[in-house]
């Protein structure tokens, strides 16, 4: 397997994110997104524009992993929490991690989670939380076997369509 090579994405990442995150999107949930609003969720929550965004956000960590030849394959987005109703002081959210499928199942997201860690050590973090599709079972078991415990759960939108998400944290000390 080609190996992946992990830095912090900068202002010129912001396209490869967006072909990034719409393509893993789209592999992880067309099984029972609705297309049009799958399309619409990518439009704008994908968008070049969106990651340009977050980017220039001070609050955004955005890891970004590539191969040796400069392809993206892979990446995480660290934001401030988002569930005011489950979060803590001291809180940050692990937004969005995502592999292409040829990356998964070697330990490459083992190593982007510890990565994540450091993210999250380094803001000086509580505890770090993540939601999950309750249907994504793979991602579930990945996120326990690291330590994740569930504590709530949370309405996400893709475009009008409300999927049920769990809530997940991880205490840092």
């Amino acid at each position: 397997m080609t190996p992946i090579l992990w830095r912090t994405a900068d202002a010129g990442d912001a396209e490869a994110l967006a072909y990034l995150g719409a393509a893993t999107f789209m592999t992880t949930f067309a099984f029972d997104h609705p297309g049009q609003a799958m399309m619409e969720h990518l439009r704008h929550a994908h968008s070049a524009e969106y990651y340009a965004s977050a980017l220039r956000d001070p609050a955004y960590d955005i890891l970004l992993g590539e191969t040796p030849l400069g392809a993206p394959v892979g990446y995480a987005m660290v934001t401030p929490p988002s569930h005011p109703a489950l979060q803590q002081d001291g809180d940050i959210e692990l937004k969005r991690i995502y592999l292409l499928a040829p990356w998964q199942g070697s330990g490459n997201g083992k190593d982007l989670l510890e990565r994540v860690f450091a993210v999250a050590e380094k803001r000086l973090a509580q505890r770090l939380l993540l939601s999950v599709y309750e249907k994504n079972v793979r991602a579930i078991g990945f996120y326990e076997r690291a330590g994740f415990a569930a504590i709530g759960e949370t309405v996400f939108m893709v475009g009008p369509v409300p999927f049920r998400d769990l809530v997940y944290a991880q205490n840092m000390d």
